[in-house]
């Protein structure tokens, strides 16, 4: 079988279809089982949010603001649809912040992008995400057993153990960091042991350079990238085609700007805010705090559903000027004050030993500098001079706040 499911191979109009009838179900739920939501989506006609645009105006909900309920609202601060007894797992993550779990098949959705990197029954998975406290090594075993494989759960360190393992028990497959993987090949070499029926790796947790890639090729290891977080499980993976990341089946990917809910368009640098479809934990438009942006078209792979480009960098831009923390939701509000305003953008430099700032501003005919600068020392707290720009002439690269002192 090509694809883990029919899902993978639906026609747009079947996804908008399905679409419309999953959301407000989804919506419905979590306001009647997450006390959370019943208070923050007391006003939202659950049957309405029929689709992207109706979803866009929901509020977003950040990890800052799952670690302050959760320090008031236990268990999981009102976003869980069952209380702490009702999971089979609870972890936790740094802020902290305690996310739940379950043992059925696939719940994290792992299996889907390790069944696209060719992994399945008959292969003998080295599992060496952390088990400890923290819930990735559970996520891809949870996703090994869905696809048949046999699961080594090794964790992380021991290396020289990790080895003799693979050896042992005839490892086929690695899941893990991108670089722990070439230490293990490294000790094997160093041992002089064979480990070349290792011939899969989907890694994740940290950056896959193009050189660590080739050299995995190398050695005859195809090794592809999973995206996912603690909170959502599976985000999107990579397949053999390597034309970006697949988004996975169970959640709902929106590119939006900094500091805000708003959709950028499609190529644009955004932050990637999740829904889920999770019954268990309905996060919905949670915000990643990743950036990344929509590729256009199809994969050749045959997959339908959208691509996203893969993790491209981190969206707090807050930066410290004179003194001031300047936040991107700043930015966002000083723009919701000017109607004229459409896009905005601060740049900070250094004028000799001192910190610089410009408000570069995408703007409508007939736009007030002298009250957006009156807006950016009451928004901002500090002083800039206001340039204004045409729209579309600011860079789509995501950044909000483009901090071009140097720290060297």
């Amino acid at each position: 079988m090509a694809f883990y499911d029919e899902l993978e191979t639906r026609s747009a109009d079947q996804r908008a279809t399905d679409l419309a009838v999953a959301l407000p179900l989804q919506i419905a739920h979590a306001q009647a089982k997450a006390t959370g939501y019943g208070a923050a989506f007391a006003a939202v006609d659950a049957g309405a949010v029929v689709d992207r645009t109706a979803l866009a105006k929901l509020p977003v909900l950040r990890k800052s603001d799952l670690v302050a309920a959760q320090k008031t609202a236990a268990p999981f601060g009102g976003f869980a649809a069952h209380s702490t007894a009702g999971f089979d797992h609870v972890f936790q993550s740094p802020g902290p912040i305690y996310e739940p779990a379950m043992r059925g098949r696939d719940w994290w959705r792992m299996g889907r992008g390790l069944f696209a990197a060719g992994v399945g029954k008959g292969d003998v998975v080295q599992n060496c995400f952390s088990y400890h406290l923290t819930p990735a090594g559970m996520m891809f075993e949870n996703g090994a057993t869905a696809v048949g494989a046999t699961v080594l759960p090794a964790g992380t360190g021991q290396t020289e153990l990790q080895v003799q393992a693979a050896f042992a028990l005839g490892v086929t497959t690695y899941t893990g960091t991108p670089d722990y993987l070439k230490v293990i090949l490294d000790k094997a070499d160093a041992l002089g042991i064979d480990l070349s029926r290792l011939t899969k790796a989907v890694v994740g947790g940290g950056a896959l350079f193009p050189s660590l890639r080739a050299e995995y090729a190398d050695r005859g290891i195809a090794c592809l990238q999973g995206y996912g977080t603690a909170d959502l499980g599976s985000i999107a993976y990579e397949t053999p085609a390597m034309e970006g990341m697949i988004v996975d089946e169970g959640v709902i990917v929106e590119i939006v700007t900094p500091g805000t809910g708003n959709p950028v368009a499609e190529g644009e640098v955004g932050e990637v805010v999740v829904t889920t479809l999770n019954p268990d934990y309905p996060l919905i438009r949670f915000a990643t705090g990743d950036m990344s942006a929509v590729l256009a078209g199809q994969s050749p792979c045959g997959r339908t559903n959208m691509r996203i480009k893969g993790w491209m960098g981190r969206a707090d831009q807050t930066a410290k000027i004179k003194g001031m923390f300047v936040r991107p939701e700043q930015v966002a509000d000083l723009v919701s004050r000017h109607a004229e305003i459409i896009k905005a953008r601060v740049v900070v430099t250094r004028d000799g030993e001192a910190d610089s700032m410009q408000i570069l501003c995408e703007a409508s005919e007939g736009a007030d500098v002298a009250a957006i600068e009156a807006s950016v020392r009451d928004v901002l707290k500090l002083r800039g001079a206001v340039l204004l720009h045409n729209r579309d002439s600011l860079p789509k690269d995501g950044k909000v706040i483009d901090d071009q002192r140097s720290y060297d």
